[in-house]
């Protein structure tokens, strides 16, 4: 039986692909099951993997939560279960791209929006459709989202339920980076490589700073940075140095 949720390790990336195209990659119990096995593992693996990227197989990202697991009844390992994972990816101490093409409704969104960058094809389709359904989030639509694109457009899109391309999503702010569908593999390439090019040990301490001070007010977020950062990392001097040199040198 294919793992559901495969994992490719490259130059310090380590890639999650959702691995049910046959069904639109569409999220169920044991989509989460092993996506969380994957999460829990990386989230201790900060000496060998700086960054996390997070895609779908075949025609898209994800189709969002299967329906037909609603309708029979999944039985979930612990109350809240896929939120819970939703949360432990984003709060993993890498960096995260979600990489999106094709679908991306509802469900998929809610774990895409998990991502510290959206990267998107521009023949991306996103849309939060819980309310032809007659559901509400509790995947984290409802906080995510309107951190995203502002608490009026998160409005409209759960309002509409409208489908909105790749370009749109990078012009409202859902997506960082919308490429050529042609592009999106070397594109996401390019980006990977740039991100692991630059200190994983600054990554960590930002990531951590920019979410510990969510929230807070200015002067409190600057008093967070000032006493509660990092401060150097341990390849500072190599990086000056490497500078100073002219050499490229990655730590």
């Amino acid at each position: 039986m294919s793992s559901l949720v495969l994992r490719q390790d490259s130059d310090g990336a380590a890639t999650l692909t959702l691995n049910r195209p046959d069904k639109l990659n569409a999220l169920n119990v044991e989509v989460f099951r092993e996506l969380d096995a994957h999460v829990r593992r990386l989230a201790t693996e900060t000496e060998t993997v700086g960054l996390v990227i997070l895609r779908g197989a075949g025609r898209c990202f994800s189709a969002g939560h299967d329906l037909g697991d609603i309708a029979a009844g999944e039985k979930l390992p612990e109350p809240f279960y896929q939120s819970k994972v939703i949360e432990r990816l984003a709060d993993l101490p890498q960096p995260v791209i979600t990489a999106v093409h094709g679908h991306c409704y509802t469900g998929a969104l809610e774990l895409a929006l998990a991502g510290d960058i959206v990267f998107a094809a521009e023949g991306a389709k996103f849309a939060d459709t819980h309310a032809k359904w007659a559901l509400t989030p509790v995947w984290g639509m409802s906080q995510r989202l309107p951190r995203r694109v502002g608490t009026y457009k998160a409005r409209e899109m759960m309002f509409t339920a409208r489908t909105i391309g790749g370009r749109e999503a990078e012009r409202i702010g859902l997506a960082n980076i919308c490429v050529p569908d042609a592009e999106f593999d070397t594109e996401l390439d390019r980006l990977a490589a740039d991100i692991l090019a630059n200190s994983w040990f600054s990554h960590r301490a930002n990531k951590r700073l920019v979410r510990q001070t969510d929230g807070l007010t200015l002067e409190a977020g600057l008093a967070h940075e000032i006493f509660r950062g990092e401060g150097r990392g341990p390849d500072m001097e190599a990086r000056i140095a490497g500078f100073q040199n002219k050499t490229v040198k990655q730590v």
